[in-house]
């Protein structure tokens, strides 16, 4: 066997032993993360008014994708299909009116995202938003999962209501 040859399967067996201990060392939160890892798809963007009744928060028919990765880490958009388009075709050239429904109609954010399955709780560490007040933060929101439907809230607005998400799985992400 020549010397490369036998550098090569030296090299795969030393790789094969250590798998294992790389695989025992993945962490209790990223081992729970794993079985969110996939792309999600919006099934409802809502929100719970403090008289009990829901309203749709992104228009009738929103938008959105939602990836998750094996480590953790996050994408996530909403949009309404109903925003217009600016008449100047320029971002820069926006109205007022069309900057502010731009904006009100979109929510995107990514970062870290870590599960706790016994408090039914995920945390969102978040790099960068949309909304520039949530750029660092760290937020928890209480979920629910059940087949490939994963829904949460979010903490109460000022005005009392409460934002709810609700996503479709579209792809499971290999372990």
């Amino acid at each position: 066997m020549s010397e490369g040859a036998l550098f090569g399967r030296r090299a795969l067996l030393a790789l094969a032993a250590a798998a294992p201990a790389a695989v025992a060392s993945i962490s209790a939160a990223r081992a729970a993360t794993l079985s969110l890892a996939g792309t999600w798809t919006l099934a409802a963007a809502d929100r719970r008014m403090p008289d009990g009744s829901v309203a749709h928060d992104y228009g009738q028919t929103p938008q959105g994708r939602l990836m998750i990765d094996e480590a953790g880490r996050y994408a996530l958009q909403i949009f309404s299909v109903e925003r217009p388009n600016f008449a100047a075709g320029d971002k820069a050239g926006g109205t007022d009116a069309e900057m502010r429904a731009a904006v009100m109609g979109s929510s995107t954010h990514f970062g870290s995202l870590a599960v706790d399955w016994v408090a039914k709780t995920l945390r969102f560490a978040i790099e960068d938003s949309s909304f520039p007040n949530w750029r660092g933060q760290t937020q928890t929101r209480s979920f629910t999962l059940r087949d490939d439907l994963l829904s949460w809230e979010v903490p109460p607005r000022p005005d009392g209501a409460v934002p709810i998400s609700a996503w479709r799985r579209l792809v499971r992400q290999a372990p």
